[in-house]
């Protein structure tokens, strides 16, 4: 743990479990067997003395694929509010916090993600600003797509057709049936299709499927091979034509200096790499490297995507359904524009409210 010296800690915490129903099954390429009904998440209050009344609210996205679990993120949240110390609720002041953060403990990214948005939502309100304003941040966002999980061709072409008011789709794939529920969706749908194989495919698969994807006017390809095999994705790159984009084996900024020259695209998620603060630099950073950007989530409540939509302006693909996916959001405040936009809220910090029981 970080020394925090004599520093005031003023922040309490409250953890909550939230265990969510799915509006469809939702399964992806590394879905353990009967998942897909139902998510997992977790939301953190954060109360500060120094602000009475006034009460941050944030949430993380605990990925066993990442190594955590509720549990894990109950046990290291107290160490990371102990680490933060005296918050400053200031542009400057969250960046400090984020960096104290990283320096307490390495990884978990959804425990550091349900701090790093709640301090985020109390010093916008604490300031009487939005989040973005008060970073200084875009609100003309891009449009979110839509993304469908694994199940039968025909399923998966259905509902395709429900969502094609999206300008894009994200079709989960990874499996035997790839090509044919491609097909299927585009016979339904004509706009951009982005593919995620969440580490399920072979190279000698991915270039056998090539022609085809590039035939049914395929965007992208997210994640095709394991997170480790950056020789696979490089040699994949340099055959296709369409971006490679990593998204498991990218994870934190220090990872960005591996990939360049390895693919095209990074997918960065809050409930990854540890929030808004850290989101925000490893957007930036990634630019800098020549990437292109993709913003990803988890499938998480309006309070992940409104944590995600903040940043949403430094990314050029967009991918913040995750609350859209849910049977029912226990948040609200959040609102989509008729072009699938995000409209980041007036109010001070992320304007959510909970909905009544």
């Amino acid at each position: 743990m970080a020394d925090v010296g004599e520093r005031l800690v003023t922040l309490t915490v409250e953890v909550e479990v939230l265990r969510l129903g799915l509006r469809d099954p939702f399964r992806i390429a590394r879905s353990e067997h009967g998942a897909g009904h139902e998510v997992t998440t977790v939301i953190a209050e954060i109360r500060d003395e120094r602000f009475p009344g006034l009460v941050g609210v944030g949430e993380g996205y605990p990925d066993r694929f990442y190594g955590e679990t509720p549990a894990t993120m109950s046990a290291v949240l107290p160490m990371l509010v102990e680490a933060v110390g005296d918050l400053q609720p200031t542009r400057s002041g969250l960046a400090a916090a984020g960096a104290a953060m990283d320096g307490a403990i390495r990884g978990h990214g959804a425990a550091k993600c349900a701090l790093d948005i709640a301090m985020h939502d109390l010093a916008g309100k604490v300031a009487g600003a939005p989040v973005h304003v008060l970073l200084g941040l875009s609100a003309d966002l891009p449009p979110t797509d839509f993304t469908i999980g694994i199940d039968a061709p025909e399923v998966v072409a259905e509902r395709a057709r429900r969502a094609s008011a999206f300008p894009a789709l994200k079709i989960k794939v990874g499996g035997p049936g790839d090509l044919a529920t491609l097909e299927a969706v585009r016979a339904v749908y004509d706009g951009p299709i982005r593919v995620d194989a969440n580490t399920g495919w072979t190279l000698d698969g991915a270039l056998a499927l090539l022609p085809e994807l590039e035939r049914l006017g395929v965007a992208l390809i997210e994640q095709p091979f394991p997170a480790r095999r950056l020789d696979l994705l490089r040699q994949l790159q340099e055959r296709s034509a369409l971006p490679i984009v990593a998204d498991e084996s990218c994870v934190f900024s220090e990872d960005l200096d591996g990939l360049v020259g390895v693919v095209a695209g990074v997918n960065v998620k809050l409930a990854k790499c540890g929030g808004i603060w850290a989101a925000r630099t490893m957007l930036e950073r990634a630019r800098e490297l020549g990437f292109r950007t993709f913003l990803g989530c988890m499938e998480e409540t309006s309070v992940g995507i409104a944590g995600s939509a903040v940043v949403a302006s430094l990314a050029d693909w967009v991918d913040l359904d995750g609350c859209l996916l849910l049977a029912d959001d226990p948040f609200e405040g959040l609102r989509l524009d008729p072009e699938h936009r995000w409209n980041l809220s007036p109010r001070p910090g992320l304007g959510l409210t909970r909905r009544a029981a």
